[in-house]
This record gives C-alpha cells, structure tokens and sequence, in this order.
C-alpha cells in the first residue's frame, strides 16, 4: 500500500517534511487557502474543495486555532476518526507551557500557557488526542530556516538588537523539525508528546549579533526592551521566558539534530540564501 501523506495547512514546516518523504516515494497532497504551494505534492484549496481521506494513511496538522478553538475537527473530525490511518502529527508550541522565569521545562510540564494563542493550542492539542485516532503531538520551538532568518532584516540596516536582561528563547531548524516528524513516522507512539527544538536556548541578542557577524556587519544598535518600538505580538513573546528540553526527541525517536544550536543554523541559512558572498556596503565619505 502506498504511504499516502495529508497535510492540513501545507506551510513551512509540512513542506519541509514533504521534501524528506518524496525521495521515499511518498505521495503528498497539501491545503492551501489559495490552492497554490511553492514546493513538491499534490495541492488543494481548502477550504473550498472537499477532501477525501480515501488511501491517506498519515496526516499532519499545521492549521493553527482560533479563539473559537480548532478550525479543522469541526469539518473533518468524524472523517479522520473513522479513516484508518497509521500516524497523525499535530504542530503546537512551546507557548503552552507559559512563562517560567527561565527555567527548564519538559514534557511532562504542565501546560501554564499565559497567553491567548498557547491557551488556545492546549485546548486543540486536547481536541486532537480525544479524536481516537494515533495522534502525537509536537511542540515547536521558534522557527527558523531559509526564507525565515534575521539576515534580511539586517541587511536592511533596520535590525536591532532588544535586550531584556535574562531573557531567552528556544529556536529550531525547520529542517530538523521535518526530521523529527519522518523519525516519529517511523517509530509510532500515539499519544506521545514531543518538544522540537534545539539545545541551546539563547538571548535573542546574541542570535541576531552573530548573524550580523557572519555578514560582517556592525553590531545591530542595542535598545532596552521597555524602550522598543513592537508590535502587541512581538512583545507579548517576551513575557514567556523558559528553556525547553528536547531530550525525548533524541531518546525515544533517536533523532540526532543537524543544526543542535542557532550558530550551526544560521551558517546554513546563509549558504542556502546565498549570502555567502555577500559584501557589506561600504561607509559613506566622511562617516
């Protein structure tokens, strides 16, 4: 039988995973609200045309909720409970486990999410293992990769570094994010939990600095945080602080991370946008 896989938003990190999974000779079909995607499978406008579940055997997640709760198992729960698939992946964050002062969290850390959007994915992730199906969950840290650096925004000359002293954030790769959901395939446990993210927890400061390092650029200007002009979003992610392990990604399903830390990440980010040569402009005459 054919491994057939659907994913329910055909974003970043599912097509990052269609990427691994297509060399296997795996068919891929994907939704989009436009019907349109910018890589590999099979593509779908949804909402809009119906989808079958005939012949998928695994189904990815990625569609975020709304204040009104999940979006899709109101549409397509009673499908998916009734489908015979061997796996389903469910793509939440880290922002369910709240603010913790910087300290480590796991797992097994009750979720304290402290904002709208992580309690609303606490009650998805809740949706979604009451569906009866091989449900996992995954727990994503901030994402990063090609397209999605802070290299575009240095080169604008408009980055800045914000400093709240003792602040940090969890980041991953997404292309370790797509090696992590191909492990999990591989190695099934419903009902499982996994955090997705790297080893090195770090202050936002020092992230965006080395960028600026590998493009040989000045140090970004630094601005307290009290001070920033941000977005409401932008500065609500600051009012969670913690450090979130990743040791059951490597114990359970064995994943060994390509990019264990933002400083292996973003030298590959820069390779695959082709920055590498990549010249800083010269001081004007008399600066």
């Amino acid at each position: 039988m054919e491994n057939t896989l659907l994913c329910l938003g055909y974003g970043y990190s599912a097509q990052a995973l269609a990427r691994l999974l297509g060399p296997k000779g795996w068919r891929v079909i994907g939704t989009s609200r436009d019907g349109r995607a910018l890589s590999e499978g099979e593509v779908i406008q949804w909402p809009g045309q119906e989808i079958s579940l005939a012949g998928v055997t695994h189904v990815l997640c990625s569609i975020a909720p709304t204040a009104e709760g999940d979006v899709v198992l109101p549409e397509l729960g009673a499908a998916l409970r009734a489908a015979d698939l061997k796996w389903v992946g469910y793509l939440s964050t880290t922002a369910v486990y709240g603010d913790h002062a910087g300290a480590w969290v796991t797992e097994e850390t009750p979720p304290t999410p402290s904002a709208g959007r992580g309690a609303w994915r606490v009650a998805a992730e809740d949706a979604w293992q009451a569906l009866g199906a091989p449900v996992h969950i995954f727990r994503l840290a901030g994402i990063y990769g090609p397209g999605r650096g802070p290299f575009a925004k240095l080169m604008s000359g408009k980055a800045r570094r914000i400093i709240k002293p003792g602040q940090v954030f969890s980041r991953i790769h997404v292309d370790d994010i797509a090696r992590v959901l191909d492990a999990s395939i591989e190695r099934p446990n419903p009902g499982a939990v996994y955090n997705v993210c790297d080893d090195e927890p770090a202050p936002p400061q020092d992230v965006l600095g080395y960028a600026a390092e590998l493009l040989g650029l000045p140090m970004p200007a630094e601005v307290p945080f009290d001070e920033a002009a941000m977005s409401p979003m932008a500065r609500s992610f600051y009012g969670e602080n913690k450090r979130v392990r990743n040791d059951r990604i490597k114990g359970e399903l064995g994943v060994k991370l390509l990019y264990p830390d933002y400083r292996a990440g973003l030298k590959a980010v820069l390779e695959a946008e082709d920055l590498a040569g990549f010249v800083p402009p010269e001081d004007p005459p008399g600066v």
